[in-house]
């Protein structure tokens, strides 16, 4: 499979744009601005590069075209050595492996260059394809947080899955 993660460029923002105007992506993000105009993208990924300490993102690449984005980002303070990711990818490219393979390049870029020791996410209880991602990529299911979030008017609850550095290394 030819998926490979690059850094992001300001010029990425149109294209990143489009793909989170489709409503079945919106729907399984956190909320941004929806219609999303290029300039809401720029914003975010001038935020991204201006924070990659705290932020580390790239683009996803299938067949050396641009199919979305993956990032990790850093907490603080007690959990400064734990990292959040989120992904999304465009409706094209579903159910083809491209982010489980994005999330197991993500991992293994974080782990071999990070002090990050634990990577989570969360998903939305319908996005069931995202969870496999998840679990395919050998994330651990950890819980269920209730009420956790509201989208689209609705509170939900989500799925909490996390990757650990030891067990990603294979020392579990």
């Amino acid at each position: 499979m030819n998926v490979h993660l690059r850094k992001l460029v300001l010029e990425d923002a149109k294209e990143l744009s489009a793909i989170v105007n489709n409503k079945n992506v919106w729907d399984n993000m956190d909320d941004i601005p929806y219609p999303n105009t290029t300039k809401d993208t720029e914003d975010f990924l001038r935020l991204l590069l201006a924070e990659k300490d705290q932020k580390i993102a790239f683009a996803i690449c299938y067949n050396d075209k641009l199919a979305g984005w993956i990032g990790v980002f850093r907490r603080d303070n007690i959990r400064r050595l734990t990292g959040e990711m989120g992904y999304y990818i465009a409706e094209e490219y579903w159910n083809k492996g491209i982010t489980t393979e994005a999330v197991r390049q993500m991992c293994n870029h974080v782990f071999s260059n990070t002090d990050i020791v634990r990577i989570f996410a969360e998903t939305y209880m319908h996005n069931i394809a995202s969870s496999r991602v998840l679990e395919k990529a050998g994330f651990e299911r950890e819980g269920i947080l209730k009420q956790n979030a509201i989208k689209n008017g609705e509170i939900s609850d989500m799925k909490l899955y996390a990757m650990t550095k030891s067990k990603w290394e294979g020392k579990i």
